[in-house]
């Protein structure tokens, strides 16, 4: 490897392929079943006589990998994002002697069945609310993590949240809370370190029932407050789990004033606004 002098040096490097557009069609008889994903590759290596001297040589093409992950959905089942990517990133990580790890994200579209009908529907889908990730890392030397998650999750409770006693200075305009509309869109990732021994499908769909549970169950005195709480939950009930990072936008429901029209407004019409919002993030981990 050529080392760069001077003032300069190439500190870390890394390349890939985003936004793969995947849909696998499974045909069981009539009955059919869609695995609808995103994938999202980087690979890591000693990539400097590419970058640094131009010399392409041993450097896999993104083509490649865009090719690598179709072949890889063509001889996983996907019985879970999670094991295909365990599978796709061992592949990647061995594509190439530079590369020496490959990290592999996956998002997977949820698709439901339409009501059966006159003739009953197979073969008839409806996208569904949200959406399932995972993620996997490995290196040369075995597995370094695998991850799930949850995202543009919608979910809104309509009271039992409240905004009261924050700081206030000489530009705080905003009133004391004690019962308000929180509604948000949960955005969360929960890693189980290097483990891929685990019934991914049956855990992801406990610590997603767990999130939404946690969510509606207490009184909020703040989102920041709720996402701990949903992180606590999730880490207790689920021994498999080391760690969850939460994003919670705050999705503003306001009250609108009708007093201008002569009525009252008895906490039932409320004006929706996409921005600004407040951005809750932060990460639960066990001890």
């Amino acid at each position: 490897m050529t080392q760069p002098t001077g003032e300069v040096t190439l500190a870390d490097a890394e390349y890939g392929k985003s936004e793969v557009r995947l849909l696998k069609l499974r045909r069981d008889g009539p009955r059919h079943a869609i695995y609808d994903l995103n994938v999202a590759v980087r690979l890591h290596g000693d990539f400097a006589h590419c970058y640094v001297d131009g010399d392409n040589r041993d450097m896999p093409a993104t083509d490649t990998m865009r090719n690598t992950i179709y072949v890889a959905a063509d001889e996983h089942p996907l019985d879970s994002g999670e094991s295909f990517a365990l599978a796709l990133a061992e592949r990647l990580c061995r594509i190439a002697p530079p590369v020496n790890r490959a990290a592999v994200q996956i998002t997977a579209y949820d698709w439901d069945r339409l009501p059966a009908g006159k003739h009953g529907h197979d073969h008839a889908f409806i996208r569904g609310a949200g959406e399932a990730t995972a993620r996997a890392v490995v290196g040369r030397d075995g597995i370094q993590e695998v991850a799930a998650g949850i995202d543009n999750v919608l979910v809104l409770k309509s009271t039992a949240t409240g905004w009261a006693n924050f700081h206030r200075d000489e530009l705080t305009t905003l009133p004391d809370t004690d019962d308000r509309i929180l509604a948000t869109i949960i955005s969360a990732e929960w890693s189980y370190g290097a483990r891929a021994d685990l019934d991914f499908v049956a855990l992801w769909a406990s610590v997603r029932e767990q999130i939404l549970t946690s969510f509606a169950d207490h009184y909020s005195p703040s989102v920041q407050h709720t996402l701990y709480r949903i992180g606590r939950d999730v880490i207790r009930a689920h021994p498999e789990v080391r760690r969850i990072r939460m994003s919670l936008p705050n999705k503003h429901h306001l009250r609108f004033d009708l007093t201008p029209f002569g009525r009252e407004n008895t906490d039932t019409i409320f004006y929706v606004t996409d921005a600004p919002y407040g951005l809750i993030s932060g990460t639960v981990e066990r001890t």
